[in-house]
């Protein structure tokens, strides 16, 4: 990896930081334990189509391990990697099939992410009754990928070329 691009993914990692700071700030509440925006995703998105998604790995895993031991527990960081990485991996494999736009791969990982939790969810607290939240977390997942997914493509437009992608 060239010093470009290093500089470049460390720019990104303390910008997903920020942005996971700034949300946990936010006064957002739907009812919904868990529910978010999802404001650190759109780093990924933009890293995933523009350094690659070994990098963009990088920097989901070594966020939420900032994020998780800057402002939460081990139980938050748990779940937060869950998400994390059965998102990623749905993305990225969405990414790579081309069946999808940049707005499509973030609707699927931001529905994702929340399977991701509930899953967890259901193993750790030893209740299947926790799937009920599913399919509220899907529209918000859903609502939430659309929207990073826009300003994800919007801000690649604008980059392109950049790394000779």
């Amino acid at each position: 990896m060239n010093t470009k691009k290093i500089s470049y993914l460390g720019l990104l990692i303390a910008l997903a930081f920020v942005l996971s700071y700034v949300e946990n700030l936010l006064p957002i509440s739907i009812g919904i334990p868990g529910a978010k925006i999802g404001l650190a995703n759109l780093v990924v998105m933009v890293a995933l189509y523009t350094i690659g998604s070994k990098n963009a790995l990088m920097l989901s895993v070594v966020r939420v391990v900032l994020v998780g031991l800057t402002f939460g527990n081990m139980a938050m960081m748990m779940y937060s990697m869950a998400g994390a990485l059965l998102s990623f991996l749905v993305m990225y494999i969405t990414k790579r099939c081309k069946a999808f736009s940049i707005t499509g791969v973030s609707v699927l990982g931001g529905v994702f992410h929340n399977v991701g939790q509930i899953i967890v969810a259901i193993f750790v607290l030893e209740t299947e009754k926790l799937i009920y939240y599913l399919p509220v977390l899907i529209i918000i997942g859903t609502i939430t990928g659309l929207v990073i997914g826009i300003v994800a493509g919007m801000i690649c437009q604008r980059i392109k070329g950049y790394f000779g992608k």
